[in-house]
């Protein structure tokens, strides 16, 4: 009974978590995750892991996102090896962006943030799947799927989910109108960050150690095994795992459209 009765604690919070997820779009966020900070505006520091292919469009979405009057981005380091890469590890307090070759397994692009008890994002990745060749032919939907993905990791949402353009990288269009951040997103993010919290979760070792969890790119989704998928439509999936401290793993997967490859 004592195991059943944890089973179904951990189904109800997760459920809690999964509801949230679902209500995202509708206030062009991501649930109400964001960041800690002690400040009205913060640094965040950037891991550097993507190869010369992926460096302009890596380049162009910290230039554009920092243009929010609440947060800069920054490079703090850079590794490029394909293993790392391949394995897009988290640091904790910041982002790391990677792109490597995960195979034809349904993404093109996974964003991926550890949430604490509060909702409040201790670490995330942006990963691009280079296995899909022959869709990052196209320019502008590198540089589409890069700003968006950054962009979840903040703690934003989609604008529209039914494929029309909003002249936006958070939209779901492959119009060339749609690879940068708009007007409404940095006013989004003024509204995500209009208060401040009594911790950080932006500096350097904050939300615990570097973690692996959400290394395993070569699983379905590529979500690590154990995540429950809790939201799907033709263009995303959203998956949640339990972190074992009483935060979560939550993973939002960009699909590739029929035909890809």
């Amino acid at each position: 009974m004592k195991n059943l009765n944890k089973v179904a604690l951990a189904g109800a919070s997760v459920a809690a978590v999964a509801l949230m997820a679902t209500s995202a779009e509708a206030f062009h966020r991501w649930s109400d995750y964001h960041w800690a900070r002690t400040s009205t505006s913060f640094n965040l520091g950037v891991v550097d892991s993507v190869s010369s292919t992926w460096q302009n469009e890596y380049n162009i979405a910290l230039s554009e996102w920092s243009q929010s009057t609440k947060l800069n981005l920054a490079t703090t380091s850079a590794d490029d090896t394909s293993k790392t890469r391949k394995l897009c590890r988290m640091v904790a307090g910041k982002m790391r962006v990677c792109n490597a070759s995960y195979g034809f397994n349904g993404w093109l692009g996974l964003a991926s943030i550890n949430i604490d008890s509060s909702h409040h994002i201790t670490q995330g990745t942006a990963k691009m799947n280079d296995s899909y060749s022959s869709y990052w032919a196209d320019p502008n939907e590198k540089r589409h799927v890069m700003c968006q993905e950054v962009g979840h990791v903040f703690g934003l949402g989609h604008t529209s989910e039914d494929g029309t353009t909003q002249n936006t990288c958070m939209d779901y269009s492959q119009s060339p109108t749609s690879v940068s951040p708009n007007s409404h997103d940095y006013q989004e993010l003024d509204t995500i960050y209009n208060h401040v919290d009594t911790y950080d979760t932006y500096t350097a070792g904050a939300g615990g150690a570097v973690s692996s969890a959400a290394s395993d790119a070569g699983l379905p989704m590529g979500v690590p095994s154990g995540a429950i998928r809790v939201e799907a439509n033709k263009f995303h999936e959203d998956w949640v795992k339990s972190d074992g401290k009483g935060g979560y793993w939550i993973f939002h997967v960009r699909l590739a459209p029929a035909g890809a490859k």
